[in-house]
């Protein structure tokens, strides 16, 4: 990971929590998918939530490029292609390989699918293998539609392992930022999509 290494102990406990019915961002995250969101790091973990707001398409259009575990890449601008090598990519338990672009901390992972429900806009996936420095990464994202401003609301948060030599606020500040970029791809991808039909 590009940042400077650090010889701290792991941070404490820590709890990544969106919780719905609350003001803001969090209102637009229903009860039954909130707890989702909900991540306890151990020692040596981090997790954190980043939120997408007010993005002009429907929830439905955004939803249908979020499903699509079989072609991360078109959002996921750091994503130089993708493979099942498992399953369909419909079906939980199916895995993916991923290459990644070059000038990132890392060449490829494997990644499986562990929650896709269709009914409430939820999918998550797990790494388990590849060449990079993000061990035990699991991610939750779940599209929303906002009553208040009719938009679409997408979460991603996730729980990550710190790498040896870096902090629980470093590892964070890395992952926040390519998490955030990617939610702003897809609000650009889906706002694209939406604007065609």
């Amino acid at each position: 990971m590009p940042y400077t290494a650090s010889r701290s102990r792991p941070s404490p406990a820590q709890r990544s929590r969106v919780g719905g019915g609350r003001k803001g961002a969090a209102a637009a995250v229903p009860e039954e998918v909130a707890r989702h969101h909900e991540h306890a790091a151990g020692a040596g973990q981090c997790c954190s939530a980043v939120v997408q707001e007010s993005i002009a398409a429907p929830v439905e259009a955004v939803w249908a490029v979020v499903r699509r575990f079989d072609r991360p890449q078109a959002y996921k601008h750091f994503i130089r292609s993708c493979r099942l090598v498992d399953g369909d990519g419909g079906a939980v338990g199916s895995v993916r390989e991923v290459r990644v672009v070059s000038g990132l901390p890392a060449t490829s992972s494997r990644e499986r699918l562990e929650i896709l429900d269709d009914e409430r806009r939820v999918l998550s996936f797990r790494v388990v293998g590849g060449e990079h420095r993000l061990s035990n990464y699991r991610s939750v994202t779940t599209v929303h539609h906002a009553e208040t401003t009719g938009s679409t609301v997408v979460v991603e948060s996730y729980v990550v392992d710190v790498p040896a030599g870096n902090t629980a606020d470093e590892t964070r500040t890395f992952v926040d930022t390519i998490v955030r970029c990617n939610l702003q791809s897809l609000a650009r991808t889906a706002e694209q999509l939406a604007a065609a039909d």
